[in-house]
């Protein structure tokens, strides 16, 4: 059976996971675009779900407070997943954007915001600490991070963090960061057709740094803003054919490649899919399949993507 160890592991400060992890959003079936991805699943079913992550070596899980819908709350279905296993998951979340109970977003938090924003995280949670807190900006206006990163630096120091991250950024804002306090992760939009990381370098210097480049979106290929000749990419059906695979295994593969620094966060809540995705961490590319999937380059992305 493959499981996630496949793929390798790397640290998160003093914290090792497995490189492929599992993305949490679509567990409440609420498109954080404005895209509805249908009805959540049922609630012992979602548990179920997880504990099967589990059981497949994933031990690290991406979500936020404002992965919620009417009927399901990402953070509680962890939660409730989790109990007796503290300690053995490692749980990244996200803070700075907001919705209010109905769903609408709300404006970027202010720094002073922040404290309440990791206490809700804790309470859903039902943590004493963080492992993860990514620092997510919200849209292109937000130049500087330096005031709302060193508010979340002395929620670190105050023991309810343990870890620092960043959402959505640029290598100015990653440098920036490094300046106020250790940054252990970067999670932006990437996969093999949504390139931009790649045009600023910014996986690359998250290498150089140490720093884990963790992309969402990277099955992008699959994403219905993606054009119809990339989503139907005769090179990913090519070397998905050549492997028994699927092309999101394909994906997923590639974007591994790009670096031991580089995890996968794909999120599912098809069981069938979950155990393709983790077995993606066993899918090795040659270096002509790469060259192939690299060559010509797919069309990137400017957006600022998924939260």
């Amino acid at each position: 059976m493959n499981t996630a160890a496949a793929a390798g592991t790397w640290k998160l400060g003093d914290l090792e996971v497995s490189r492929v992890g599992y993305g949490a959003m679509r567990l409440t079936g609420n498109g954080m675009m404005g895209n509805s991805d249908g009805a959540p699943i049922d609630r012992a079913a979602a548990v179920a779900l997880l504990h099967r992550a589990f059981e497949l070596g994933v031990d690290h899980i991406d979500t936020a407070a404002f992965y919620f819908s009417p009927l399901r709350s990402a953070n509680e279905l962890i939660n409730r997943a989790l109990a007796g296993r503290h300690g053995d998951v490692v749980v990244a979340t996200k803070v700075g954007p907001g919705r209010d109970a109905g769903g609408a977003w709300l404006p970027m938090a202010r720094p002073d915001q922040l404290r309440g924003q990791v206490e809700e995280n804790l309470r859903q949670l039902g943590r004493d600490h963080l492992d993860v807190v990514n620092l997510r900006r919200n849209g292109p206006g937000m130049d500087s991070i330096a005031e709302h990163f060193g508010a979340l630096a002395e929620l670190r120091r105050a023991g309810l963090i343990r870890h620092l991250g960043l959402s959505n950024v640029r290598p100015e804002h990653v440098t920036e960061a490094l300046a106020i306090a250790p940054v252990v992760c970067v999670q932006n939009s990437y996969g093999l057709d949504w390139r931009r990381a790649d045009e600023t370098g910014l996986v690359d210097l998250c290498g150089e740094m140490g720093i884990a480049f963790v992309p969402y979106f990277a099955i992008s290929g699959l994403r219905r803003e993606a054009p119809a000749q990339q989503r139907h990419d005769a090179r990913v059906r090519s070397v998905a054919r050549a492997h028994g695979a699927t092309d999101a295994q394909v994906r997923l593969a590639w974007t591994l490649h790009r670096g031991p620094h580089v995890l996968a966060i794909p999120g599912t809540t098809d069981p069938a899919h979950l155990a393709e995705n983790v077995g993606a961490a066993a899918l090795r590319l040659s270096g002509e399949e790469l060259a192939l999937l690299d060559a010509p380059a797919a069309r990137t992305s400017s957006g600022t993507g998924e939260m």
